[in-house]
């Protein structure tokens, strides 16, 4: 009796492992579709996110570990910092990375890590991925100027909110790592802070421009789904053209091939010259920063704390990869890519955020919460949406809590801060997005 008490949870769970291989559904073909999507999903993310979004946003955490001191973050962001500075810098942080829910979280881990109190990490954690500028510019050109301005207005409100009561909830907690913190010894300076401030803005440099995307050369309007009666619009460039079809590519990079008889308009897109100059020399400016970036290193750096940046950068890839790519397997196999279904229909998502009532704001946020967008997918997405019947009140409350959260980021989060934080923090998001949506939806 006392040997089942001790392993009747492994027990249970290999019965269930045995009975959900048992019962596999394969052959039904939803099942076997999602199954793909999240192969898909998965490999679409490993060629588009691991190598230029997640890799320099691994050495930044190294490098925020290694070359800031502990003192210049507790200064700025810790939970004694003056709380105008701390919230100010971390809310309107995402205007200059530009990052998605996941290469964020190698970033907070590493200033949470280094001692900032745990309300300017969380609004880090919420604004880098949610402020981000170029996708603001394109909510307000192709979904509206009332969405947009809600859209940025919502985001640094949020992470301001959401920091803030963290720090509220945790205040004993945060106040007894305050007072640890203060009788720790003066950190020693190896090099100069100006020093510091340039690696680290060559590393954010080679982050933005190595992920600088195209803009699109043509705007398409078609008809689209459900069934031929939404008016859709598409900003790409085409890939090939035939009497019978378009093929497109969006901004995201994923093609779409457009019944010739369901376009009804293929105008050109109005291009920002120092937008497009910067696009066409991202690689060099990429590569010369990256040039420069070694030289220092080799210049500045000993060969010590070379091998411990390089430690710390390996610790979060370790800690943070496996979980970001099971996540987003399971995400590709619940609700597929974009203009993919996975095992969800997406059906059942436009029936549910219709209006503007209390069921269809929260669906919204909850269901964007838990999708993966990658950075500027959600505009199409949202668009599609809108046409299929989609309020304005839940389209705000899924632009406010999709983008700064995803399954995969959840599952890093927790093993960052805990379960009880991440619950607390994901709640936070879905809840206040929920009702700003519905605020938003009552004017307009």
């Amino acid at each position: 009796m006392s040997f089942l008490k001790q392993e009747w949870k492994k027990l249970v769970g290999i019965i269930g492992v045995f009975l959900a291989c048992f019962y596999l559904p394969l052959g039904w073909p939803r099942f076997d579709n999602a199954v793909f999507e999240s192969l898909h999903l998965v490999k679409w993310y490993a060629r588009e996110h691991v190598l230029l979004c997640l890799v320099p946003a691994f050495f930044i955490a190294g490098a925020i570990t290694v070359f800031l001191s502990q003192a210049s973050v507790m200064k700025y962001l810790g939970a004694r910092a003056n709380k105008v500075l701390a919230y100010g810098v971390a809310s309107v942080s995402g205007t200059i990375l530009a990052v998605c829910s996941c290469t964020v979280l190698p970033l907070f881990a590493g200033i949470y890590r280094m001692g900032a109190g745990l309300g300017p990490a969380c609004a880090f954690l919420y604004s880098g991925p949610a402020i981000n500028i170029l996708a603001i510019i394109l909510t307000a050109r192709i979904l509206g100027l009332e969405l947009g301005i809600a859209r940025a207005v919502g985001a640094v409100l949020f992470s301001i909110l959401i920091g803030l009561i963290m720090h509220f909830l945790y205040r004993k907690e945060e106040l007894q790592k305050a007072d640890a913190q203060m009788m720790m010894p003066p950190p020693q300076v190896s090099r100069p802070l100006r020093q510091n401030v340039i690696l680290m803005g060559l590393m954010i440099g080679i982050l933005v421009f190595a992920n600088w995307a195209r803009s699109g050369d043509v705007r398409a309007v078609f008809l689209c789904c459900p069934g031929g009666l939404t008016t859709y619009t598409m900003e790409g460039t085409i890939v090939r053209q035939t009497e019978q079809q378009v093929l497109l590519k969006d901004r995201t990079g994923t093609e779409h091939i457009i019944p010739a008889e369901q376009i009804q308009q293929v105008s050109p897109v109005e291009k920002n010259v120092l937008y497009e100059a910067i696009y066409k020399i991202r690689w060099g400016l990429t590569i010369g920063l990256l040039v420069l970036l070694i030289g220092l290193v080799l210049l500045w750096i000993d060969k010590e704390e070379r091998i411990h940046w390089l430690q710390s950068t390996w610790g979060y890839a370790v800690q943070i990869l496996p979980l970001l790519l099971f996540g987003v397997l399971i995400a590709g196999f619940l609700l597929g890519r974009v203009g993919h279904e996975g095992l969800i229909p997406s059906v059942w998502i436009q029936k549910a955020v219709g209006g503007n009532s209390v069921w269809a704001n929260l669906f919204a946020s909850v269901a964007g919460a838990f999708m993966y967008f990658a950075t500027l997918t959600e505009v199409p997405i949202l668009q599609g949406l809108i046409g299929a019947g989609m309020g304005k009140g839940p389209a705000l409350a899924l632009l406010l809590a999709g983008p700064a959260l995803s399954l995969p980021n959840m599952l890093v989060i927790r093993s960052i801060m805990g379960t009880q934080k991440t619950v607390v923090f994901v709640s936070l998001v879905i809840g206040m997005a929920a009702l700003c949506g519905m605020i938003f939806g009552a004017f307009f």
